[in-house]
């Protein structure tokens, strides 16, 4: 690190790591919105000391990024690891990780037969629609594919807003109930009522599904349309810590405005999400009473 001069990226191998999202509340309580790094989420355990070391340090300057994150996935192993359960109804570290990716890299394919990889792949996009699957064989994966991603800055909201066209609401294939859910609503969003309804989802954790469970939001990504802005906003959580920021690209006059969301946690109801959120853009307040508690937080 005491190396003149710029770094072209960084590479950082979190094998070991058991919720890259505790390694992301570093880039969005940032006030410094140039970082650039790449964690690489190996492996199926924990040591979330290592990340928040590693910026802490202040050596490091301010032109760095988050560009993505990237979760390897074993063949032989993965599904093993997917299906794992945690005692107290807990998230096993296998799907958080997945959940979070923007790229899961399913590993060592010349170990198990194809009926065994379909059920893999079937099993990761179950619990992430979003992310994108490369497979490979002793780890060789062509960089392009990898770096640059952008994954969680306004130039993301290009590619993001095909994307968003096609990712669909997935079904639960594990006992963990990790699901991705994506909604669209046509219209504008006040922003202030857009940050209520965030909040109350991944802050006060006070909505609930038909089951009266609490839905338990691990990512969030989409477009929205925010009132009295000509631009598109791009809205990214992870965890607790969410992002709005306007992207290089303005709606078009001859096009309706619209909000595109995608949601990967547990316990999600698509018509419920999208309800509240239908409650923010027409300020339908009434709507929200349901499913919206202030005073049963879910623990």
């Amino acid at each position: 690190m005491q190396k003149k001069g710029k770094f072209d990226y960084i590479l950082l191998e979190t094998t070991g790591l058991a919720d890259p999202g505790e390694f992301d509340k570093t880039w969005f309580s940032s006030s410094e919105r140039e970082r650039k790094v790449k964690d690489l989420s190996e492996s199926f355990y924990t040591n979330c000391a290592v990340a928040s070391m590693f910026w802490v340090d202040a050596e490091l300057g301010v032109d760095i990024y988050l560009d993505g994150i990237i979760t390897v996935v074993d063949s032989k192993y993965g599904l093993k690891h997917l299906e794992e359960e945690k005692p107290d109804g807990l998230i096993n570290e296998a799907s958080r990780q997945v959940a979070l990716a923007d790229i899961i890299i399913i590993n060592k394919t010349d170990l198990v037969s194809e009926e065994d990889l379909s059920k893999l792949r079937a099993a990761i996009r179950s619990i992430n629609g979003l992310g994108k699957i490369l497979e490979t064989q002793r780890s060789r994966v062509d960089l392009s594919n990898v770096l640059d991603l952008h994954a969680f800055d306004s130039l993301s909201g290009i590619s993001l807003q095909k994307k968003l066209q096609h990712v669909p609401t997935t079904q639960p294939h594990l006992d963990q109930s990790i699901i991705t859910v994506t909604f669209e609503v046509p219209g504008n969003a006040k922003e202030e009522s857009l940050n209520v309804f965030i909040q109350n989802l991944l802050w006060e954790k006070n909505i609930r599904n038909k089951d009266d469970d609490c839905m338990e939001v691990i990512r969030l990504k989409g477009l929205v349309s925010i009132k009295d802005k000509a631009k598109q906003v791009i809205v990214q959580g992870v965890h607790e810590l969410y992002d709005l920021e306007e992207t290089p690209l303005s709606w078009k006059d001859d096009t309706e405005r619209t909000n595109r969301l995608v949601l990967i946690g547990r316990n999600l109801d698509k018509e419920i999400l999208r309800q509240l959120f239908v409650a923010t853009v027409t300020e339908a307040e009434k709507r929200w009473t349901t499913h919206f508690k202030e005073d049963q937080v879910c623990l």
